[in-house]
């Protein structure tokens, strides 16, 4: 049997690595269902479709397909990451108590199961940050940190 490292404890590079691929996988996602709400893509309802399904203001189907949009694009890029979190975070909750936590957690019966998942996955890159490959490194350094 092969004998495990003494530590376990991953490589900075590892992190950044993990960082990288859980901020693509959660932005394709947000960026899916942004443009799908904002501009009607992918056949999705568009603003104001959006909205009257939720039986809201047109400004709804707007703000919740921006913060999607560019919440998607803030994580996909790391720039403004915590910025695009913390918006997408705030979807994900109308998400969980405005759709979803009436069928309860399986997705497959429409419940909260993947929006809980986008919001914790919200709420660790709010704490780490972009990790070391992003293009927050372009910003000035007083805009890098959000």
């Amino acid at each position: 049997m092969p004998e495990l490292p003494a530590s376990t404890t991953p490589t900075a590079a590892q992190i950044n690595i993990g960082l990288l691929l859980i901020r693509i996988a959660s932005a394709l996602a947000f960026l899916y269902h942004g443009i799908a709400i904002l501009f009607g893509g992918f056949g999705g309802p568009g603003p104001h479709g959006f909205a009257a399904y939720m039986h809201m203001p047109d400004l709804v189907g707007y703000l919740v397909g921006l913060a999607q949009f560019a919440g998607g694009l803030a994580i996909l890029t790391g720039v403004l990451i915590r910025v695009g979190a913390a918006c997408v975070s705030v979807v994900m909750l109308g998400a969980i108590f405005l759709v979803h936590l009436p069928h309860g957690f399986n997705i497959g019966e429409g419940g909260s199961e993947y929006a809980v998942t986008q919001l914790l996955v919200a709420a660790a890159l709010l704490v780490t940050g972009a990790g070391a490959y992003s293009l927050a490194g372009a910003l000035p350094p007083a805009l890098r940190k959000l």
